[in-house]
């Protein structure tokens, strides 16, 4: 369990490595050396509690129930004849690859997640993971949007869940209530103000 700066941040299952590779050299004087290559920077798999709860249920569902169902209805139209004109057998085996790849990503997503809590920042109007914001565009009649900053596999336009790596979150961490930001968009630069930040678990 670590804290990051006034989050809670409970890495979940966390696997992660640092990798390096060397290879031969030679200096200016000719001279073999070793040299290490850093590894790529990992990308934080930041994720709310509700998101991460969603995920686990997903995996939980198709481990359980649709995949253990699936290989029956396989094995029932495998016993039926012909495989390569069964409809039954070759939509099962389509779907069981479907769902295998699916199984598989949720895993290594929730492997790597590190779980925040909104709730757990406190009283502060400066924007970071989990943060909902509620800002206005300066010009064309001060329209209010409210958005909330959430991981990368808990977006949902229409609730207004938004990736903490998107632009519009990008262009509003770290910034404070009160503050305007150039934000680019497809039809051009626009300039909004931050009316509100408040920290509350996702809906």
């Amino acid at each position: 369990m670590r804290l990051n700066f006034a989050v809670l941040i409970t890495p979940a299952m966390a696997k992660t490595a640092t990798l390096a590779r060397s290879r031969n050299g030679r200096n200016g004087n000719g001279r073999h050396v070793a040299a290490v290559e850093p590894a790529a920077q990992e990308v934080k798999n930041y994720m709310t509690p509700q998101g991460y709860a969603r995920l686990k249920a997903e995996l939980t569902k198709l481990l359980d129930v649709e995949r253990p169902e699936l290989v029956k209805v396989i094995a029932w139209a495998a016993s039926n004849g012909d495989r390569s004109e069964n409809g039954d057998y070759l939509y099962g085996k389509k779907r069981l690859r479907e769902i295998d790849r699916r199984i598989h990503y949720l895993g290594k997503r929730l492997d790597s997640a590190e779980v925040v809590d909104p709730a757990r920042r406190g009283e502060t109007d400066q924007i970071f993971f989990g943060a909902t914001v509620t800002y206005a565009y300066v010009q064309g009649g001060g329209e209010e949007r409210t958005i909330s900053i959430v991981g990368v596999d808990e977006v949902d336009t229409k609730r207004g869940q938004v990736s903490w790596l998107s632009p519009i979150a990008r262009a509003l961490l770290k910034k404070r209530s009160g503050d305007v930001v150039t934000l680019a968009t497809p039809a051009g630069e626009a300039e909004i103000e931050i009316i509100n930040v408040r920290y509350r678990a996702p809906a």
